[in-house]
């Protein structure tokens, strides 16, 4: 889910030329064909050691190619996505930018997608896809800069924030203009780093996928690209896993000693970066395997002029034969001007996009959903959204190809059961009507203090003289099952540690304890973090949800299927590449940054320092951020819906003898399939 603009092949075409034949030409081989000199071995110019041209075959490649996609989905899918909350709070940006962030990806692949995909489809695609892996790692090491420049994490100078009696010294916190944080100017590095691998990423899923085509028979394609599919969903669940662990880790790995801070404490930060270092090494040393492979593998001129080709016809079809259109560039704006005037397509696109835009913006924001909603860490929070994002998505491919292939659909029955997937998970949706959290309560922000001081206001009459640091958020539950902004705004003038756990007393806001019968038990009147969440509705949460995107994710293979079938035969390429573009320009791109823009309309305690400048959220308030990310997430698929129906009136199936001979051809390709398992 696509975490991070997302980058994952749910969202991407397979290759143009997948599940086609071509026509061989009367000598016997294609025109377009590679001479069989262009087959060379595997190697760097003379040197072609034999132990080398084992892997000089389409297994070969697509090892490299798995290898390759699946730390891609680490680094875009995984690691970025989870490491957005940290970010936030280490480098003071707010959800909107974060978005941004993860956006950055998918501008760089909607701008260079038909580029790459047009100039690279002649060119030597092993080498555009070793550049692939060398800006992915660039990419990757950009990410982490950050971390080595900006200084040891500073998390206060005033650590307990108790409430100092009058006259006490204590630090003195002033705004002085000219030390106002450089931090936030940290997030032009982190969208250069994304723009690099959105470069990265282009040829991997536009040539990369196109050569493993080239290189096998059409009855062995869909097995090779669904491996290598398969590989590339791995990735986002290894990174949310290794991920999720490492921020386990103190961010500077060794915590200072003279704190005492666990994970539990709002100033954890965790090691976000090791993960992307590491990656940056894997990645660039597949520069080496991609370098070495013959511009076409050994058969591929044979395999070529064996395809036979399965052309499907519509009203276009014979405008495109007739002017020859898509030889020359010079083509580009008719072929362009063709599927923007069919309305299937159209239909198809928009539809796409509208659900690009809510899977996107889960990718990325579903941890830090989980982490505010019901009380988790940021790791738990971020293996969490992997192991129901990842498994989710992957089942609802598998579950739709299936069924596609079973019951031999057409176009417009696939169309139809779009319809059907998307209307379930419209309605599976509504969980976040009744699977969601309230806050816990929390004084000067939903609660009074004991009856004194306003809501939105910190101050009390019972901390008023205490020199409370507004920007010093360090939560407390006080015995009351009341939250503190910290233990200063508690009215808490001395602490202890209790079983290593801190605990305060002497706390002029917080009122006796709601548990009459424990209030012997209690020998403090506040201690160190967040009250625990009452909540419960997690499991039922994660069910729902799990559900909800399996038939969401059930909708992206038979989109791209109709799609392949709408158009004519020599423009199913460029047609994926259109929808591509309007996916990025419609659903990727805008998914992050609507999404951050709606937790942030929901939060309500933003970090606020001497300066009165803001920083990031410390609180959100959770029943509104669940209703937002209903309604966007239910308008998408309303939107979804209406354009799929679209297509099914609009659509014209092509003659009865034209759709004969497309079924024929179906049934002798699942003949052949048979044959091969």
């Amino acid at each position: 889910m696509n975490g991070g603009g997302i980058e994952n092949p749910v969202f991407e075409p397979p290759s143009p030329d997948l599940g086609r034949r071509r026509q061989a030409s009367p000598a016997g081989v294609d025109a377009d064909v590679p001479a069989e000199a262009e087959e060379g071995p595997c190697g760097w110019g003379s040197c072609a050691p034999k132990a080398l041209q084992l892997c000089n075959n389409p297994e070969g490649y697509l090892a490299a190619y798995s290898l390759l996609a699946i730390f891609q989905g680490i680094v875009v899918n995984g690691l970025i996505n989870i490491s957005i909350s940290t970010i936030e709070k280490r480098y003071e940006l707010n959800s909107s930018l974060t978005g941004l962030i993860s956006a950055s990806y998918d501008i760089a692949f909607c701008v260079l997608s038909l580029f790459v995909s047009f100039f690279g489809e002649r060119g030597h695609k092993p080498r555009w896809l070793a550049f692939s892996a060398f800006m992915l790692g660039l990419g990757s090491l950009i990410f982490s800069l950050p971390h080595f420049s900006s200084g040891k994490y500073h998390y206060g100078a005033k650590l307990e924030d108790t409430c100092q009696v009058p006259g006490a010294s204590s630090a003195n916190f002033t705004c002085n203009a000219s030390t106002k944080s450089s931090l936030p100017n940290y997030l032009y590095v982190f969208i250069l780093g994304q723009l690099l691998l959105g470069i990265g990423g282009t040829p991997l899923y536009t040539l990369g996928t196109a050569f493993i085509d080239d290189s096998v028979p059409t009855h062995k394609s869909s097995l090779y690209i669904g491996i290598g599919y398969a590989m590339s969903l791995l990735g986002p669940a290894i990174g949310y896993v290794l991920g999720g662990q490492l921020l386990t880790v103190y961010i500077d790995i060794q915590i200072p000693e003279s704190t005492n801070m666990d994970q539990d404490d709002p100033r954890w930060l965790g090691a976000w970066w090791i993960a992307f270092v590491a990656c940056f090494f894997a990645i660039w040393l597949l520069i080496i395997p991609f370098s070495c492979f013959p511009k076409h593998l050994p058969g591929t001129a044979k395999i070529q002029a064996e395809k036979i080709s399965e052309t499907h016809n519509d009203g276009s079809e014979a405008l495109v034969e007739t002017k020859n259109i898509g030889k020359s560039f010079k083509d580009f704006p008719m072929a362009l001007l063709i599927l923007l005037k069919n309305p299937v397509l159209m239909s198809l696109i928009i539809a796409s996009s509208s659900e690009a835009l809510v899977a996107t913006g889960f990718a990325t924001f579903l941890p830090k959903f989980i982490e505010n909603q019901f009380g988790k860490t940021s790791s738990f929070s971020a293996i969490l959204g992997g192991l129901v994002l990842i498994p989710a998505a992957a089942l609802g491919q598998i579950i739709s190809g299936i069924l596609i292939s079973k019951y031999t659909m057409d176009c417009k029955s696939i169309i139809k059961f779009m319809i059907g997937t998307c209307s379930v998970a419209l309605l599976l949706n509504t969980v976040f009507l009744y699977a969601k959290c309230g806050n816990e309560p929390f004084a000067g922000v939903s609660e009074t203090y004991n009856g004194t001081g306003m809501l939105h206001n910190l101050t009390a009459p019972c901390n008023a003289n205490c020199g409370c640091l507004r920007f010093m958020y360090y939560p407390v539950c006080g015995r009351d099952e009341i939250q503190y902004f910290s233990p200063c705004f508690a009215g808490c003038s001395s602490y202890f540690f209790n079983d290593k756990k801190k605990a305060y007393h002497n706390c002029s806001c917080i009122g006796k304890p709601k548990r009459e019968n424990g209030s012997e038990d209690f020998i403090y009147e506040a201690v160190a973090g967040k009250c625990p969440t009452q909540c419960k509705v997690l499991p039922v949460f994660l069910t729902f949800f799990f559900f909800t995107v399996v038939f969401t994710f059930m909708a992206v293979t038979p989109t791209t299927v109709a799609i392949l079938r709408c158009v004519p035969d020599k423009q199913r390429s460029f047609a994926l590449g259109v929808q591509s573009v309007f996916l990025r320009l419609l659903g990727t791109i805008p998914g992050p940054i609507l999404f951050g823009v709606a937790i942030d309309n929901s939060c309500a305690l933003w970090d606020v320092d001497e300066c009165k400048t803001k920083g990031a959220c410390w609180v959100y308030d959770n029943e509104r951020m669940a209703y937002l990310l209903m309604g966007i997430s239910a308008a998408c698929k309303i939107i979804t819906i209406i354009f799929v129906v679209m297509a099914v009136y609009l659509y014209k199936p092509p003659p009865a003898s034209a759709a004969m001979s497309q079924k024929d051809s179906e049934m002798r390709e699942r003949n052949d399939d048979d044959d091969f398992f």
